[in-house]
């Protein structure tokens, strides 16, 4: 296991996710509801960064490692579901919403696991509509942690709209990457 910038930045997400879960289940005289929703929000948000940072880092210092690519969306989809997780608890995400964004996950994550261990693994890389799904994912969970009102606008609401403008972009993307696997694996034997 390579210790190393990028591999570090992973680990502090992981770090982080208990950390943003917990703030919204502290003592209610410890923080006003207002200051636990931005300390929430904030928290995810550097743990968001830090996703793209990792990433960055590793090829610009050439830092990549098998580990490195093991554990980075380990702890993305971890973050994801913990906050997909409270936001139910808390009744500001759907369950249905989330219910698709988490099992895609597990079922995507499977699936590269297969064609990775079949050699396939090009074959169900990133596609446009993933980077778009996980956009409008992470905007919506940023949304729906901070629930308070900004600019006059309803952040709770507008984060509802696009958590499931999300699930929709996550069914859309499982399909493709099920057609891509499946074009790569038709004309193996069983």
């Amino acid at each position: 296991m390579a210790f190393n910038l990028p591999n570090t930045l992973t680990w502090l997400r992981i770090v982080l996710i208990p950390l943003f879960v917990v703030v919204f289940y502290l003592p209610g005289d410890w923080l006003p509801p207002h200051l636990v929703n931005i300390v929430a929000t904030g928290l995810f948000a550097l743990a968001s960064a830090t996703d793209w940072l990792d990433g960055w880092l590793a090829r610009k210092l050439n830092q990549t490692s098998a580990f490195g690519a093991f554990l980075d969306p380990v702890a993305d989809k971890l973050m994801v579901a913990a906050a997909l997780l409270v936001l139910v608890d808390l009744s500001r995400a759907g369950i249905v919403a989330s219910l698709i964004i988490i099992g895609r996950e597990i079922a995507i994550s499977a699936l590269r696991e297969w064609m990775a261990h079949e050699g396939k693994s090009k074959s169900v890389a990133v596609s446009f509509v993933g980077k778009l799904k996980t956009s409008a994912q992470m905007l919506s969970i940023l949304l729906l942690l901070y629930h308070d009102p900004l600019l006059g606008l309803n952040c709770g609401v507008i984060g509802q709209w696009l958590l499931d403008i999300a699930a929709f972009l996550t069914l859309w993307s499982m399909f493709h990457y099920l057609r891509m696997a499946w074009h790569a694996m038709k004309d193996q034997p069983a």
